[in-house]
């Protein structure tokens, strides 16, 4: 699968002749000369360039029309402007996700990653749409356009946009007064200050804007015991009404929890946290004994959403020390997962993170001896354990199936596959993901840099510097909305094709708990 995402282009624009010259950079247009000067301060870079344009629509268009406009590759408007937001202040910055003047709307899709990149410089910005108008406007006017969703006005945006024929184009908009009158003159100061900060991230917001190539690695996002996690809480939440308690994060993605907390879920660490009598769902991590004794002691209505998959080792942890084996399990200490199986046979399991930790393991009998692996370990790092605990203790049982789950070793694959051919590689999981974690380290044993981000706010705009190519992929946790979201974010640095590298299908489902079935 191949897709080409363009350049959001205007209705009424037309193609400039004029090629980029050589070592073209950034051009700022900026309306009036304390705005321009204010900016032409902040740039840093010789190849960075400022135009005045003038004040309104008619001038803008007509500057525009009247300079070489071939001698850049990104564009950016950058200028005060009126904000419409109760929330915004003077020196607040905006950054438009479209402009329009009524009649037009221009889409900016690079507006969070921008945005981002000046909170980051430690700026006040946020994203919004803008709307230009043609006149300075009373507060009526402002309050009918901030009803519309409108966050700020200007008298030029959208004239300029046109301007930038295909090519990157942002909008930066400081605020300077909750409306245009006196109070401009004190907020203009420290709108100018604002936009003085804002140029050396204009610039490199412009460094890192090119056509790019994505590498989409398939298969990526929820798997089925994701999946069944999720609809376990949404479920319970139909069904029993909120709140509905989860023992941990569902599963380790701040996206995830986040929407459930909005529709209800209450999530806490330990059940002292819940009411008695109360709904709790345990985690698709799973949970030990001792915390199942202790939801029926507390008279609590349990729902279980732990992995079929992670069930199954505690189902062997369980089989082997009955049969008198000691359980060596390879993983990572205060995983919940590990914590769960651990819980399972504690006097008969003990915990293995790298091969330097098997040298120093003692058992009872040598000959009596099994492994287990956390469901979400890189391939390589498992095997480099298991390998060692099968040198030193020759008679190992392994699992009746591989522990490592489909889900991850399918992921580690297809990730492999994208970053032998890309400049950079970029993971959509959580921090505390374990899956999304390994798919950073898989991606850089291929000497391929990558970066574990939440969405896309998280880019750093220097990662993409020189980058033409990008592979993409997403932990088992993460939502499939956050790949699209970030593939529209970079489309607002240029035009993105798409292509998708799948190395396996999956088709696994599970099984719901009868507590939720309808």
């Amino acid at each position: 699968m191949t897709e080409t995402i363009p350049q959001p282009r205007a209705a009424e624009e037309e193609a400039i002749a004029d090629s980029p010259a050589v070592g073209a950079g950034l051009l700022v247009f900026a309306p009036l000369r304390f705005e321009a000067n204010a900016v032409r301060r902040g740039l840093t870079k010789p190849t960075s360039q400022v135009q005045r344009t003038g004040m309104g629509a008619t001038r803008s268009q007509k500057s525009t029309a009247q300079s070489n406009q071939g001698s850049f590759s990104a564009m950016v408007v950058m200028g005060t402007a009126a904000g419409l937001a109760a929330d915004l202040s003077p020196g607040d910055l905006v950054v438009a996700t479209e402009v329009s003047d009524g009649e037009t709307t221009v889409e900016l899709p690079g507006a969070d990653l921008l945005a981002a990149e000046l909170r980051r410089a430690g700026l006040n910005a946020r994203v919004g749409r803008i709307v230009q108008v043609k006149k300075l406007i009373n507060s009526s006017e402002r309050t009918r356009l901030a009803a519309d969703g409108f966050i700020a006005a200007d008298m030029e945006s959208a004239a300029l946009v046109s301007a930038s024929t295909g090519r990157p184009v942002a909008v930066i908009r400081a605020v300077s007064d909750g409306g245009f009158g006196p109070g401009m003159i004190t907020g203009g100061m420290a709108a100018l200050r604002s936009l003085r900060a804002a140029a050396p991230v204009a610039e490199r917001w412009a460094a890192a804007c090119r056509e790019r190539t994505v590498l989409l690695a398939g298969p990526r996002s929820f798997c089925a015991g994701v999946e069944r996690a999720i609809e376990i809480v949404e479920r319970a939440l139909e069904l029993r009404g909120a709140p509905v308690y989860v023992r941990k994060q569902i599963v380790h993605n701040t996206r995830v929890v986040s929407d459930l907390e909005q529709r209800g879920a209450i999530f806490v660490d330990e059940l002292d946290e819940v009411p008695n009598g109360a709904t709790v769902v345990f985690s698709a991590h799973g949970v030990a004994p001792a915390v199942r004794s202790d939801a029926v002691q507390r008279s609590l209505s349990v729902i279980d959403a732990t992995c079929p998959l992670v069930s199954k080792v505690h189902a062997e942890a369980r089989r082997f020390a009955e049969k008198g084996y000691t359980v060596a399990l390879i993983g990572h200490a205060g995983h919940e997962e590990v914590e769960g199986t651990l819980g399972e046979a504690p006097d008969s399991t003990v915990l293995v993170q790298t091969a330097a930790d098997v040298a120093g393991l003692s058992v009872p009998d040598p000959s009596k001896v099994a492994f287990l692996m956390q469901t979400t370990l890189a391939i390589d790092e498992a095997a480099d354990v298991s390998g060692a605990l099968r040198e030193k203790f020759p008679q190992m049982r392994a699992p009746g199936s591989d522990d490592i789950c489909y889900a991850t070793t399918n992921r580690q694959a297809a990730v492999r596959a994208v970053a032998v051919e890309a400049d950079m590689v970029l993971v959509a999981g959580s921090k505390n993901s374990s899956n999304s974690v390994r798919l950073v380290e898989r991606s850089e044993r291929e000497g391929t840099p990558a970066h574990l981000i939440d969405g896309a706010t998280d880019i750093d705009l220097s990662w993409l510097t020189g980058v033409s190519v990008v592979g993409l992929t997403a932990g088992a946790s993460a939502p499939p909305a956050v790949v699209s979201e970030i593939i529209t974010a970079l489309s607002g640095l240029g035009t993105v094709t798409v292509t998708e590298r799948v190395t396996t299908t999956e088709s696994v489902q599970f099984g719901l708990p009868r507590e939720v079935r309808r």
